[in-house]
């Protein structure tokens, strides 16, 4: 037997938020008169506890930039961030609409 034959590889797994290709069929759209923030914020916290992202919206700070998780973190919160874009009407995107943005700030 050769070594390592029967010995399992750790492959590495695709986070949740890589699996959703359209928010808005999770989250409905914030308008401020059909979905009040409050309801939003219920079920956007709820789906980003579900897709392993509450830490992006919550008060846990970012990694350093020294941190090896830094740039997927980065690229997650991105994500995350266009769900929340993805998620509200046109006349409340302006509100929120800043470059360089991470979700925690939207």
């Amino acid at each position: 037997m050769v070594d390592g034959e029967n010995s399992t590889q750790s492959k590495p797994t695709l986070h949740p938020v890589y699996t959703v290709t359209n928010i808005q069929h999770k989250v409905r759209v914030l308008d401020g008169a059909k979905v009040s923030y409050a309801s939003w914020v219920n079920l956007f916290t709820l789906r980003a506890r579900g897709y392993k992202v509450l830490n992006h919206i919550d008060d846990t700070p970012a990694p350093p930039k020294t941190d090896p998780q830094h740039d997927s973190w980065c690229e997650i919160d991105a994500h995350v961030l266009k769900w929340i874009y993805g998620t509200m009407s046109d006349e409340l995107l302006p509100r929120v609409l800043e470059p360089e943005s991470t979700a925690q700030e939207a």
